[in-house]
């Protein structure tokens, strides 16, 4: 080995995944290397190049890894000495989809994929960091001084929270693949593959897969004339075939690829070859796939010119919902990410009112409320939304005050074509109630505060559930401030949030039965909104402001919170942490399943076991309503 790559292999031996490798495995990638001297802001690829046949490690300067939305450019990720970028090739057969540029002058080691390959699937460990890097499809540059060498993904995926969504996601593939046996000629399945469109057919003895055959062969093997059409499959099959399981996910499909070099997965119903052919997975069903996941799918909103452009989008986010949740990731994860896609489609919305609107006459927010202020909105509820602006001139109160109006008629107009319904409430920015400027919007909070018993539930305690989708956010802090304000010292104010906790009908009977609606159209069903969800949103909201816990909406990690901060009550909101999920799924799966709000379960369509873990899933609540009742004065608003 020359000197050159014995530098380079002491080097790479540094960081992980080269880490797990031996010297002389180093010494065999290190040979193979081109090392590449960039001058300060050279390309090295950009959006749309074609692969290379290298990915990349920095051994000295910084590379910046950057993408272009809405014709900006923002910078994803900055690599430094020891990291990994430009792996896209590994795991897909598309374009890069980042651009990487020298932020000074640099120097970087290009290792050939195919030399790095073997190693990649012949050792546990290495194939287990790009595994979770993979999966997890993000770089956080905060985390730099605790980890050396960590992957840079170059994946479109920069939504701010980790994600295991890449990992789990669900594949759709051919179901129903085409079979042949080993006698069957070139030519017979030649016309078999192009009569039914298929890439691919699977060769089976006695119903069991032993091989399998593909375009690619047929083109190298036949149409070169190494092999004559009478030939049969058993001279050109690739055996033995590699099988999976029927739920395998996007990434492990990947790097089952990766690691056996093959572009087609037979998947049976034990994922091994003694069980029957399931199916087959191809790297296009991979890459069709890709189209699905969170990152991709937020770049496709941001280009979104139509009501119709992300209705279609947001179909898509209900189907990665769907996958998600049959491949049991934790709902608080698909949360986050569902979270960040409806603030996306909201705020695109908004956008595209603007565009045809022109340009706002003042500074404004957008603000969500309810559910999506929650980031807890995976169906297709109705919409809730304010719309606030910035004082102006009384003589241009009038003209501002009508321009975002229109603005709010405009967009929750767009969100009711794209599936979310208008509130029947009316808390929507197109309702001049929910539209004002900061200091009239101040006065009418500030009443609604110290009267609270003059008002419903609805009118008071939304304001603690905001999300900014749009606008400045000065105002958007001006608007906490007033509500953080008003919040001390406003006992009255407390005692009858606590109150309106417990004004929720009980969710069993007397008997420990369901108590389930007794009028149409919801006769002998169960409300699992207003008898199981709202009791613990409103608790975990009235001890969260209690409390003063700030910038935590969602009611899940309310509560954890809040066992963290209350901890000789910890029991009691870990308890309601849990249950909160498990009743939201109830309802989410009931709602995806009948494509509705999920509001009311037919009790009757569980089975034992469902009916049993819904009734169970309610017992925290009579321990926070018992919390509840200690810490408040509640006789006055009863």
């Amino acid at each position: 080995m020359n000197t050159i790559a014995e530098n380079i292999a002491d080097f790479l031996k540094e960081y992980p995944p080269f880490d797990n490798l031996t010297f002389q495995e180093l010494a065999v990638i290190a040979t193979n290397i081109r090392v590449l001297n960039l001058d300060k802001n050279e390309t090295l690829f950009q959006i749309d190049d074609k692969l290379h046949d290298s990915f990349y490690v920095v051994a000295s300067g910084t590379i910046h890894l950057s993408v272009i939305a809405d014709a900006e450019e923002t910078l994803l990720n900055k690599c430094h000495a020891g990291d990994v970028f430009g792996l896209r090739p590994f795991f897909a057969k598309n374009n890069y989809m980042m651009t990487a540029k020298s932020r000074d002058e640099s120097i970087i080691y290009a290792i050939p994929i195919a030399t790095f390959r073997p190693f990649v699937a012949n050792n546990p460990d290495v194939l287990n960091f790009l595994l979770e890097s993979f999966a997890t499809n993000t770089w956080n540059p905060k985390e730099k001084e605790n980890l050396r060498g960590k992957l840079a993904s170059d994946n479109v995926f920069y939504i701010g929270q980790k994600s295991e969504m890449q990992y789990f996601q669900s594949l759709t593939y051919n179901r129903s693949p085409l079979i042949a046996t080993i006698n069957q000629t070139a030519k017979d399945v030649a016309y078999l593959m192009t009569e039914n469109v298929s890439s691919s057919v699977v060769i089976c003895d006695n119903h069991l897969p032993i091989g399998i055959v593909t375009h690619t062969d047929m083109c190298s093997k036949i149409a070169t004339g190494q092999f004559p059409l009478t030939v049969t499959m058993k001279a050109i099959m690739s055996s033995p075939v590699v099988t999976v399981v029927e739920n395998i996910s996007l990434a492990e499909a990947q790097l089952m690829m990766l690691k056996n070099n093959v572009t087609h997965l037979c998947v049976t119903s034990d994922g091994t070859d003694k069980s029957p052919v399931k199916g087959v997975i191809s790297e296009h069903d991979l890459i069709i796939a890709q189209a699905n996941n969170p990152g991709v799918l937020i770049k496709e909103i941001k280009r979104s010119s139509s009501a119709k452009d992300l209705k279609n989008l947001r179909e898509r986010l209900t189907e990665l919902i769907q996958n998600s949740i049959n491949k049991n990731i934790p709902l608080s994860n698909i949360n986050n990410i569902a979270s960040e896609i409806n603030s996306a489609l909201l705020k695109r919305a908004v956008e595209l009112s603007i565009l045809d609107l022109g340009s706002p006459p003042a500074r404004f927010v957008w603000l969500s409320i309810g559910s999506q202020g929650r980031k807890e909105q995976l169906l297709l509820t109705d919409q809730d939304s304010m719309l606030i602006f910035e004082d102006v001139a009384p003589d241009k109160y009038r003209d501002v005050r009508d321009y975002f109006l229109r603005l709010g008629k405009k967009t929750t107009a767009t969100l009711e074509k794209v599936g979310y319904e208008l509130c029947p409430n009316g808390h929507m920015a197109s309702n001049m109630l929910w539209c004002k400027s900061l200091t009239d919007w101040t006065k009418q909070y500030n009443s609604w505060m110290n009267t609270p018993g003059e008002n419903s539930n609805d009118l008071s305690s939304i304001f603690f559930d905001l999300e900014l989708v749009f606008g400045e956010k000065k105002i958007f802090e001006a608007i906490e401030n007033v509500i953080e304000k008003d919040l001390e010292h406003n006992s009255l104010f407390f005692d009858f949030l606590g109150n309106d906790a417990l004004r929720k009908n009980s969710p069993l009977t007397f008997f420990k039965k369901f108590a389930l609606e007794e009028d149409e159209p919801h006769k002998d069903k169960f409300d699992i909104k207003t008898r199981a969800l709202m009791p613990l949103i409103d608790g975990a909201r009235l001890f969260a402001l209690h409390f003063k816990i700030k910038g935590l909406n969602n009611t899940y990690l309310r509560f954890k919170q809040l066992a963290i901060i209350d901890s000789k009550n910890a029991d009691i909101y870990l308890n309601c942490a849990e249950a909160f999920l498990i009743l939201s799924k109830f309802r989410v799966n009931e709602g995806l399943k009948n494509e509705n709000s999920g509001q009311y379960i037919n009790i009757s369509e569980l089975n034992k076991l469902d009916r049993e873990k819904l009734k169970n899933a309610l017992a925290p609540m009579r321990d926070l309503e018992e919390l509840i009742k200690s810490n408040f004065k509640l006789t006055q608003f009863s």
